[in-house]
């Protein structure tokens, strides 16, 4: 599904080329769940937003389902990233000033898929979250989990191909942190391929397959 070939990412300051991320050799099957773990400045999350088309690399190449991905247009990377690729955050990233039901239905907006349509995917994830009952609500009004519930569910609305999640227990207590990766756990039994960076070993062994990154270089 996704093969990253000697990615490389790098911020050059005259002469001085600072790496964040090293030679990278990585592919990831259709119906993975992958942890990324390594200690802070190790460049897991950078890796994570090259993944998920919010950052370039510097050099190397990416294909993802066989498109060359380092070869897009900025217009190419935004509707890929719009149709095949949910984002989960540890700052959730919800829109403060929309309910729940419009930050749902925002990406939808952004695919341009019709009214009729739009109504029915957002009132069936809202019934599957269990979130009916907090759809006019605003983000200020739901606790933290609630709020990472709905990010979730704002990531899979789209129906991607990926979910990337970074930290996404993050901000979270060890209950609601749970009940968020049971929900991931879940979304990849029925399919969706998950790549998650995070600092916990519990959390990692949702998985089935942990890359440990050290100062920009995958570990062998």
């Amino acid at each position: 599904m996704i093969k990253l070939l000697n990615i490389e990412k790098y911020y050059k300051n005259k002469f001085v080329k600072t790496f964040i991320l090293r030679d990278i050799n990585l592919e990831i099957e259709q119906g993975e769940f992958i942890s990324i773990m390594g200690p802070s400045g190790a460049g897991k999350s950078t890796l994570l937003y090259i993944l998920g088309l919010l950052d370039t690399p510097s050099g190397g190449e990416y294909y993802f389902e066989d498109n060359p991905v380092h070869k897009f247009s900025e217009k190419q990377l935004s509707d890929f990233h719009k149709t095949k690729i949910g984002f989960v955050f540890q700052q959730y990233h919800l829109i403060d000033e929309l309910t729940v039901y419009e930050n749902l239905e925002t990406p939808l907006l952004y695919q341009k898929v019709k009214g009729s349509e739009r109504k029915g995917r957002v009132a069936e994830i809202l019934d599957r979250f269990n979130i009916v009952a907090k759809k006019d609500l605003f983000p200020n009004q739901l606790s933290g989990g609630q709020q990472q519930l709905v990010a979730v569910a704002r990531a899979i609305i789209t129906q991607p191909k990926l979910i990337l999640a970074d930290e996404p227990t993050g901000n979270l207590h060890s209950s609601q942190g749970k009940e968020i990766m049971e929900l991931m756990k879940k979304l990849n039994d029925e399919g969706t391929t998950i790549v998650q960076v995070t600092h916990s070993e519990a959390n990692a062994e949702y998985g089935n397959r942990i890359i440990q990154l050290a100062d920009g270089w995958i570990e062998k």
